[in-house]
């Protein structure tokens, strides 16, 4: 059962706006993931052990919402807002507290605009909000010439297979279902991609695999997608490192030598590894005319 928190901030001001999600604050309604992404950087950390467990629903947050973004307004400092950075904001749980939706309606009263980021179908319910949020939103000074969207809504994926999925993230929703979800997103008008991370070495960033997402996504004309490559941390019972590992031991024995030797001593994969991941990347999103930027 998740864990009812109550928290002294809800909204964050990032140091700088990253050049993939185009953060000025986030937002987590949640803390901890019942997604269980084995890969997921939260694991290697203090909040990554147990993850499913020490879920917690953050019931302050509405209020503290409220108050934070009724101050920025006031001082005109608008910035996009993503939801979430640290967790989806559309866990199971999401369905019953309906905690998302209702910071939703108080993003909408303050007119921020807002970046979405999930691996759940359930962002479906909220397209109402979102679109009157895309409709009212006020961008930040120095975006107004260069963007002419409020609303970006980004479907996380690290396989289109179900059954990769079920195994590194057994609690997600399927990217069978994430994928009409990101379809129905693009035929309601809204600036909506894919971030493509982290690919599975020699699981999901192999090239009949790689060839096969990307051509769904052209296929599908998103208007951006974002690969990234994979960082695995520590090696407690709880971390990334650890988990991805036991994975690959039990479903793909024969790739284990090859992560070993990949993830010797270091979390990030190799230089050589590296680059020709992001030229191969560099070449998939030329021939499909894909964008790696929103801006």
């Amino acid at each position: 059962m998740p864990h009812a928190i109550q928290v002294k901030s809800i909204l964050n001001k990032t140091k700088r706006r990253d050049p993939w999600f185009l953060d000025d604050y986030t937002l987590n309604p949640y803390s901890a993931c019942s997604f269980n992404c084995l890969y997921c950087y939260i694991r290697g950390s203090k909040y990554g052990y147990n993850m499913e467990e020490k879920l917690s629903v953050k019931t302050n947050a509405v209020e503290l919402l409220e108050k934070q973004l009724q101050l920025r307004a006031k001082k005109g400092q608008y910035g996009i807002i993503v939801l979430s950075s640290a967790t989806d904001p559309y866990l199971q749980i999401e369905r019953e507290t309906e905690l998302t939706r209702r910071l939703l309606e108080v993003i909408l009263k303050y007119r921020f605009p807002l970046h979405v980021i999930t691996k759940s179908d359930l962002v479906l319910r909220d397209f109402d909000l979102l679109k009157k949020i895309e409709a009212t939103a006020i961008l930040p000074a120095d975006l107004e010439e260069k963007l002419d969207r409020k609303v970006f809504i980004t479907f996380s994926f690290s396989t289109i297979d179900d059954g990769i999925a079920k195994i590194f993230e057994p609690g997600a929703t399927p990217p069978s279902l994430r994928l009409p979800a990101l379809q129905a997103a693009l035929e309601n008008d809204f600036h909506a991609g894919v971030s493509l991370m982290p690919l599975l070495p020699y699981i999901s960033d192999k090239g009949e695999h790689l060839e096969q997402m990307f051509a769904t996504f052209a296929g599908l004309k998103v208007k951006y997608l974002f690969p990234a490559s994979i960082t695995l941390f520590g090696e407690g019972p709880s971390d990334s490192k650890t988990l991805v590992f036991r994975a690959v031991e039990k479903h793909y024995p024969e790739l284990l030598p090859k992560y070993q030797t990949l993830f010797a001593d270091r979390n990030e994969l190799p230089n050589f590894y590296k680059n020709a991941f992001y030229k191969k990347m560099q070449e998939l999103s030329g021939k499909y005319a894909l964008k790696n930027r929103i801006l």
